[in-house]
């Protein structure tokens, strides 16, 4: 009685996020929102005189600048082109989606996910959907629309619950969504929104943070949110589920030969194309070594982009050669082409969230809140654990009402790495506890912008599965992953282990 009582507070809760998140205006108006209120509280707190002490520059102070005075209107239309140009995500993400677009559209990645879990030993099956989905957030969002459904098909397949597959799946490409082996379009993505707002701080620490910042620490989360998803899948979510009774039956798809044949030969390319771009970073005299004793100062970490961008172009073509799914110039041309038109409500997102992003930091609102942030939590004595643990709770919170991982970044980021920077904290680790709480609340969030896909990939087994299915299936790997990666950032924080190149916890 008491656990039924439980699970109907706990739809009551999910049902009023669901109404609460449906009712926020798109993110690009609430960027607009944003913006015009920096406008307006910049002209209030001037006339209030706030100011605070310069963090860089002992004894002088730096005041709210207001964005309504004559000159601060004359910003407003002058920075607007300017704002949107220099915004440091849009140019990064859209050279990056360049390369990752001809790798999805000639099939390159969807037989390479269909590969994995289609050829490993039966024992390891769980394990490899929950690995595969991890990995595929290095073609964005293309997991949950290939690697969801094959993983209830696989199960099927096997005799084993659909459902089970299903959730192992979504488990790995939603709630393990910023871990990965490669560097993925999330990184330049988040990437380029902490050095702005680290810029708001220190301008000349800003502009040494390079793309990887995270990347040591999200190679070992790989291995971790496989493991925990496979035992949350084969001890908790299968044995709940129960035997399969519906009527669907399902054959496995497997590769087709000119497939494996394209797969080896992108592979093969792959590899070389790695030692290409080894040999121009590991010598002395490697062009993206630059002369540095210490390769960590290389160049070829502020090149990462275009070289993203190269990994993935130059296997998807020859795929698609091989396959036929690439049979001239044109072709490419028109995937390079498909995929930039997919990138136009990202564009448009960009533009609002540059001008919040630079009225923010134009007005010294950043600034001011920063210092005052970090003199409360000084104040309070909250540091260290703690207070990291609430910043996840928060970030966390926040994902359940707004899907996008950019879109909350971008709101956050100036709030957030300011303060933290203020209060030890590199602003490298503080993207790195958002992208936790970010990925572990995916797969509980009724707002994520491919939940009621997934619903509908349920749907074919069990017409009865609704929001409150699904979520009380998926609830047990977002408790697991988020007490997982905690622990895996506590264990960091206490050995003081670099969590990427060249980059610390402390500021």
């Amino acid at each position: 009685m008491e656990q039924t009582k439980n699970n109907g507070l706990i739809m009551r809760m999910l049902n009023v996020i669901e109404r609460v998140g449906n009712k926020l205006p798109d993110p690009v108006t609430l960027f607009f929102i944003f913006s015009l209120l920096v406008v307006v509280l910049s002209a209030l707190f001037s006339s209030m005189g706030v100011q605070v002490e310069d963090p860089l520059n002992e004894g002088e102070m730096i005041a709210v600048k207001n964005l309504l005075s004559s000159e601060g209107i004359l910003y407003l239309f002058e920075s607007a082109v300017t704002n949107f140009t220099s915004f440091a995500p849009l140019g990064t993400v859209l050279v990056t989606m360049l390369g990752i677009g001809i790798a999805e559209r000639s099939g390159l990645i969807s037989a390479a996910l269909r590969g994995l879990v289609t050829s490993v030993p039966r024992v390891l099956m769980t394990a490899a959907l929950v690995f595969g989905g991890v990995m595929s957030s290095m073609a964005a969002d293309a997991g949950y629309v290939v690697l969801t459904p094959l993983g209830a098909v696989l199960f099927a397949g096997l005799g084993r619950h659909p459902l089970a597959g299903l959730a192992a799946a979504f488990a790995g490409v939603s709630g393990g969504f910023s871990a990965n082996l490669l560097l993925t379009s999330l990184d330049p993505l988040l990437g380029g929104l902490t050095q702005d707002a680290a810029a708001i701080i220190n301008p000349d620490y800003a502009a040494g943070i390079n793309y990887m910042m995270n990347y040591y620490f999200m190679i070992v989360s790989v291995f971790l949110i496989t493991i925990l998803g496979t035992l949350v899948t084969d001890f908790i979510v299968e044995p709940r589920l129960g035997k399969y009774k519906g009527d669907v039956k399902e054959e496995v798809d497997f590769l087709k030969p000119e497939e494996k044949k394209g797969l080896w030969a992108a592979l093969a390319t792959f590899l070389l194309t790695v030692i290409a771009i080894a040999m121009l970073v590991i010598p002395s005299w490697g062009p993206l070594r630059g002369g540095e004793e210490n390769i960590i100062d290389a160049p070829f970490f502020h090149t990462l982009v275009p070289i993203i961008l190269i990994m993935f172009f130059i296997p998807g073509l020859v795929y698609g050669r091989i396959t036929k799914s690439i049979q001239n110039d044109k072709d490419v041309a028109r995937q390079l082409a498909e995929t930039m038109a997919t990138m136009g409500a990202y564009i448009v997102l960009a533009f609002v969230a540059a001008q919040f992003v630079s009225y923010f930091s134009e007005s010294n609102l950043g600034t001011v809140l920063a210092v005052k942030g970090a003199e409360f939590i000084d104040a309070t004595g909250f540091k260290g654990i703690p207070l990291i643990l609430t910043f996840i709770v928060v970030s966390g919170f926040i994902n359940l009402f707004i899907g996008s991982a950019s879109a909350k970044w971008a709101i956050m980021a100036p709030v957030f790495i300011p303060m933290m920077m203020l209060s030890g904290y590199s602003p490298e680790f503080t993207q790195l506890v958002y992208r936790i709480a970010d990925s572990t609340t995916n797969v509980i969030s009724p707002l994520m912008p491919y939940f009621a896909i997934v619903i509908a990939f349920a749907q074919k087994y069990d017409k009865k599965v609704g929001i409150g299915t699904l979520i009380s299936t998926m609830l047990p790997y977002s408790i697991a992953f988020t007490i997982g990666w905690v622990i895996l950032l506590i264990i960091w924080m206490l050995t003081g282990l670099p969590i990427g190149p060249g980059s610390s916890i402390t500021y």
